[in-house]
């Protein structure tokens, strides 16, 4: 395996995990570096033009390291005191940037135009209330990589928001998807381009920009019905990865992979059984080969050759909430 890379892992309660050298040794991000040793970091996100630009979606507000994850603070936006939950930014043009916050904030889509300098909320409504989590949380963005003006969220529980106008309007394009509790969504550019919504116990994909849908049907399709992690391969446009589970937090898990835009899948084998649910995964265009996937509680994956294998690093860390990599 590479070395030369640092690998960012953010949890739930114990901050950031740090490792320069590829996984050999790790250590904890700190308050000496700016960021709260027991931040709960919902979300990672690195630059595609700067790699040494990262941003951490946190409970404190957003964060922004500007060495790999060595070093942080602040940036002072409308997010601060409110837990950012998603980050993404247009593959065509990464100075626009989307954030999401919610629980036990309220939900609300934040745009910048600047490369994260400044920040302004959009008009996106959520509810105030919702089932199970008490207040709607932003748990998914998608730019469309052949039509940025095209923003896809996903509210967990509140449904599927959609712009066409780079977010300056919003509407509810829940269709045929019955399920509020969306986990995640992305966009596949294809042929053919395809959206991808996932919620808690499917996983519904359109072919003609959320005007119809078609259901999976996972749980009896898949070997286990709860979904949660999704991504696109960068560079491989039919191809993406998907983590499921059980239950949450679950006790077994598995990472999927299709090659032909979400119309079918394959369960990878990974070397070591998931202790619960797997929950994140990340692959980077600046080595789309090497991913990265963790489950619920600590285990952490590693694949070089696009998923065709897999190897379960030593270390094993608390709740796993995101993985990042970038280049050493």
């Amino acid at each position: 395996m590479a070395t030369d890379m640092t690998i960012l892992v953010g949890t739930v309660g114990q901050g950031i995990m740090r490792s320069g050298d590829g996984g050999e040794s790790w250590w904890r991000v700190g308050i000496d570096q700016g960021l709260h040793s027991d931040a709960l970091v919902r979300t990672l996100l690195a630059s595609p033009e700067l790699s040494s630009v990262v941003f951490a979606g946190t409970d404190k507000g957003l964060y922004l390291s500007e060495d790999s994850g060595a070093t942080w603070r602040l940036v002072d936006s409308p997010m601060n005191g409110n837990c950012v939950w998603a980050l993404a930014l247009d593959p065509q043009g990464p100075q626009n940037m989307y954030a999401g916050t919610g629980t036990p904030n309220p939900a609300a889509l934040f745009r910048s135009n600047d490369g994260g300098v400044s920040w302004h909320k959009t008009s996106m409504t959520a509810a105030e209330t919702c089932p199970n989590v008490g207040v709607p949380r932003v748990t998914g963005i998608a730019v469309d990589p052949t039509e940025p003006r095209n923003v896809w969220v996903g509210l967990e529980v509140d449904g599927v928001r959609c712009s066409r106008d780079g977010g300056d309007t919003w509407q509810s394009v829940n269709g045929a998807i019955p399920n509020m509790d969306v986990h995640n969504v992305a966009v596949a550019a294809g042929p053919p381009k395809t959206v991808v919504v996932v919620v808690n116990d499917d996983v519904h994909t359109s072919n003609d920009d959320g005007a119809t849908w078609h259901s999976l049907d996972i749980r009896q399709n898949w070997p286990y019905g709860y979904p949660r992690g999704i991504m696109v391969q960068p560079g491989k446009t039919n191809t993406i990865f998907m983590t499921i589970g059980d239950t949450t937090p679950g006790r077994i898990g598995a990472v999927m992979r299709s090659n032909d835009t979400g119309n079918t899948w394959q369960q990878m084998k990974l070397p070591v059984d998931p202790n619960t649910a797997m929950w994140v995964v990340n692959v980077q265009p600046s080595d789309p080969q090497v991913v990265f996937a963790g489950s619920r509680y600590g285990y952490l994956y590693r694949s070089d050759d696009g998923g065709d294998s897999w190897a379960k690093l030593w270390r094993e860390f608390s709740e796993i909430s995101s993985v990042l990599w970038v280049p050493a």
